[in-house]
């Protein structure tokens, strides 16, 4: 009789945004008439920028004939994009080589299989709260122990708390970690550290022998000076550090499905390279990104494209602005909103998380995002993006007001 893998039946409920897409559907089926206004996922909701579509049209039409056809792409990605990438991260002072950047379908994708190159005897620290993926695809490989329903904790998963008390930065734990996972600017509370706080993470990762997965998906959305975009701009970094990127927030590609990982040569344990293990992982279990999506990918970094998404960014970071600004009028208290697209707010009336999820949903008629779902320390906050239209936003935060 064949077994299953019985950590996945460890882990509790469903996955919060399949939760959260359940519940509104079912409130939707049953109040039809109800215009319902979407700030849960961090969907964009702005079409591709010109000089992505015109990239994607070139590559269609080379798909279309015998001597610019493209198959299986390499390994690590096709060399115009990995060169991109590289002169990217060389503006911003950072040297990363060609062969330390893995092409993918996605950070989300990434964040999940990172882990696989890691002994399962490793613990992990987490920020709390933090993107569910670093802890499921962890609890998947049985990484994490017990699961407690009354804590809502993993028994062998270290909780870095991240609240209103400490600004909702992470501080050193006091167990000693062999992975890290930093997610900056923050997700789901929408702060950050500052570059000096952040190679204090390197120099403290370096010292213990620890890996930190520095989830870089917001960095576009960043506009104070003193925050690094890049965990390579800390001295050391590379020998303790990889890199997750991401095109969904920065460029709209949430559908088309395009990312990077980067993992640094100098990055060892023992004589073992990282790099080396994750070409071999890479190869072995993912065929590469289509050639159309990362000529849009490369098109990313033109200079039309980066003039054209910066506009896009402001768009989205004038919503949340919006909302923020709107919030606090109301009397709510809120963060986030500065260097990246969420606001995290405290919910009211000693409301629960999901409390106040049905009561929007149910009263306003808006889709936010409960923050228990991304780990213990988000009870009694609520996330809400600023990924949606502008009319969008503030009919939502018109509605709010009235509550």
């Amino acid at each position: 009789m064949f077994q299953l893998n019985e950590n996945f039946q460890k882990l509790p409920g469903s996955y919060l945004f399949s939760t959260i897409g359940k519940k509104v559907n079912a409130y939707t089926q049953a109040n039809p008439d109800k215009k319902i206004i979407r700030l849960g996922i961090g969907d964009v909701t702005q079409p591709l920028a010109p000089a992505i579509i015109e990239a994607l049209h070139k590559a269609v039409d080379e798909m279309a004939a015998a001597e610019t056809f493209h198959g299986y792409a390499p390994d690590l990605g096709y060399e115009f994009l990995r060169n991109a990438i590289v002169s990217d991260y060389k503006e911003r002072g950072c040297d990363i080589s060609p062969d330390e950047v893995f092409v993918s379908d996605g950070a989300k994708s990434d964040s999940g299989n990172i882990q696989e190159i890691f002994s399962v005897n490793n613990r992990i620290a987490v920020c709390d709260p933090v993107y569910p993926v670093y802890v499921d695809s962890n609890a998947m490989a049985g990484r994490t122990g017990d699961y407690n329903k009354e804590t809502e904790m993993w028994s062998n998963v270290i909780y870095m708390p991240c609240t209103m008390e400490n600004d909702f930065v992470p501080e050193f734990p006091k167990e000693t970690p062999d992975i890290i996972y930093l997610c900056l600017p923050n997700n789901p509370t929408g702060t950050t550290i500052t570059k000096e706080q952040l190679c204090e993470w390197v120099d403290y990762a370096n010292r213990v022998g620890a890996v930190i997965i520095y989830d870089a998906a917001y960095e576009a959305y960043i506009s104070e000076d003193n925050v690094a975009h890049s965990i390579y701009e800390c001295e050391g970094a590379k020998t303790c550090a990889i890199e997750l990127k991401s095109f969904s927030k920065n460029a709209g590609f949430t559908g088309v499905r395009l990312g990077y990982t980067i993992v640094p040569k100098e990055l060892k344990s023992g004589d073992v390279s990282l790099n080396a293990m994750w070409a071999r992982r890479h190869g072995t279990k993912f065929n590469g990104a289509p050639y159309i999506v990362q000529r849009a990918g490369e098109a990313v970094f033109s200079r039309e494209g980066k003039a054209q998404l910066k506009e896009q960014v402001a768009y989205y970071m004038k919503n949340a602005s919006e909302i923020k600004t709107g919030l606090k009028d109301a009397g709510y208290t809120v963060f986030g909103g500065v260097n990246a697209p969420y606001i995290w707010l405290k919910t009211p009336e000693r409301m629960t998380s999901w409390e106040f999820f049905d009561y929007l949903l149910e009263n306003a008629n808006v889709v936010g995002t409960p923050g228990s779902g991304f780990g213990p320390s988000g009870e009694g906050y609520f996330r809400l993006t600023a990924f949606g239209s502008y009319e969008n936003t503030l009919a939502a935060l018109e509605r709010i007001r009235k509550l």
